[in-house]
């Protein structure tokens, strides 16, 4: 079974602090602004090199104090009027929802419905046809006629303040039956103390996991209430930001590995969420790899689920949909994801074929592409996902554009892909070249 190995402790210290004192000056150097120049659909075009058919525009970009400063999610009320979770920042309190109108000439105009949340993350219709709202500790009803009128649905989750815990947003995606299925990431990295020894229980496993790294089942009552009382859904599991459910009922992740210091591992993965299923997390990662710290019998790889197939390390999917629009009949039922991360293999939203179940088709072997180019091989025995890149030019080229960070996605009315940058503050349109 394959070990993972790190860099001396003094070696990545000395490199953390020669990355940190850099940062000032890079921040400066790479403008985080889109230029534009022609037309993508009526709106001004950016210049991200697209798969051939395809285009993006530019809905709004952030220039002054108006609007959100970082918009994570979208959730489409009407063709031309939208809301957006803005996180804020990464401190508990400075997040918001807002309404977005789209005139008829492109103009855009901010709303803020509420503000004061903590992270807010997931927005979704649920079987009450209701919106729900995820944030840090709790998810509520948003009637966005009434924004003040919040009711908290769920209130028990973690107060999981960055730099207190690793994992502080809330997801969520409904089960056929109206159940919730929560995300409650992990409290650290790997479960390691500060000299990178693993945190072991008294049998010598991952002190960590009792409440957190899982997925949480909250049944559903029935008139837009849920149980006070949750069990255990799906274990091991990092972070579960990106979920989604897929019209047979089958639910899948998009796991974000850990952070190792290297770029070409770990892989991060989709998984098939089964109840009652272990996923590794800290012990495991890729098919069946010993995190550094975790002996092989330790580990006990041959134990967990394994993943439906990889995606390259680093990738971070922060969110998936199956496509149902018109505009691109293309990509109609494939499972888009979002990978927002911001090492060589991220900045880029992949189009992955799906079976019946919706579960990612795979090839063996198969390659991943990097920036600013090239490609890297997956390894050799490990499914990867069938798929179509539609933003392979989306690399920070000084001037022109930045890397792409891509979180939240939705589907307009005629079928274009909306999509949410949130280091870059804009919110970006796909749509037929």
């Amino acid at each position: 079974m394959a070990r993972l190995s790190l860099l001396p402790l003094s070696i990545l210290s000395a490199g953390l602090a020669m990355l940190a004192a850099a940062l000032p000056q890079a921040a400066s150097a790479q403008s985080r602004t889109y230029a534009v120049q022609g037309d993508c659909g009526g709106r001004p075009r950016l210049e991200v090199g697209m798969a051939p058919g395809y285009c993006m525009g530019r809905v709004w970009q952030r220039t002054g104090s108006e609007g959100p400063r970082m918009p994570r999610t979208l959730f489409r009320l009407a063709d031309d009027d939208w809301l957006v979770a803005d996180l804020g920042s990464w401190d508990a309190g400075r997040g918001a929802i807002w309404r977005m109108r789209v005139g008829a000439d492109g103009t855009v105009g901010w709303t803020r419905l509420l503000g004061g949340l903590s992270m807010p993350h997931t927005m979704a219709r649920g079987p009450d046809g209701r919106i729900y709202v995820a944030e840090m500790s709790r998810i509520f009803v948003l009637d966005p006629e009434r924004p003040n009128a919040t009711t908290a649905v769920v209130s028990d989750l973690p107060d999981n303040r960055l730099h207190e815990n690793r994992h502080p947003l809330s997801a969520f995606v409904f089960e056929a039956d109206g159940a919730l299925l929560v995300n409650v990431g992990a409290p650290s990295d790997r479960c390691v103390d500060g000299r990178g020894r693993p945190n072991r229980d008294a049998r010598g496993q991952c002190a960590e996991r009792a409440e957190q790294a899982m997925v949480r089942r909250y049944a559903y009552l029935g008139n837009g209430r849920w149980s006070p009382e949750w069990t255990p859904y799906a274990t091991g599991l990092r972070n579960s930001v990106a979920m989604v459910r897929h019209r047979s009922g089958a639910v899948y992740q998009g796991e974000n590995s850990v952070d190792l210091n290297t770029p070409e591992r770990p892989f991060d993965e989709i998984n098939r969420l089964k109840s009652g299923a272990d996923y590794g997390w800290p012990y495991c990662t890729d098919m069946a790899t010993a995190l550094p710290g975790w002996t092989a019998a330790e580990a006990r790889c041959g134990r967990r689920l394994s993943p439906v197939s990889l995606l390259p390390p680093h990738a971070a999917p922060l969110a998936m949909l199956y496509y149902d629009g018109a505009m691109f009949p293309e990509l109609r039922g494939r499972m888009l994801m979002t990978w927002h991360g911001h090492r060589r293999a991220a900045g880029r939203i992949a189009a992955i074929e799906v079976d019946a179940e919706g579960a990612p088709l795979t090839d063996r072997p198969a390659r991943y592409a990097i920036y600013p180019r090239g490609s890297m091989p997956y390894p050799a025995d490990a499914p990867a996902p069938r798929a179509k890149v539609l933003t392979p030019g989306w690399n920070a080229v000084r001037g022109t554009r930045p890397q792409g960070s891509p979180v939240g996605m939705a589907v307009a009315g005629d079928g274009a892909i909306w999509v949410a940058d949130d280091r870059a503050a804009a919110v970006l349109r796909i749509a037929r070249d």
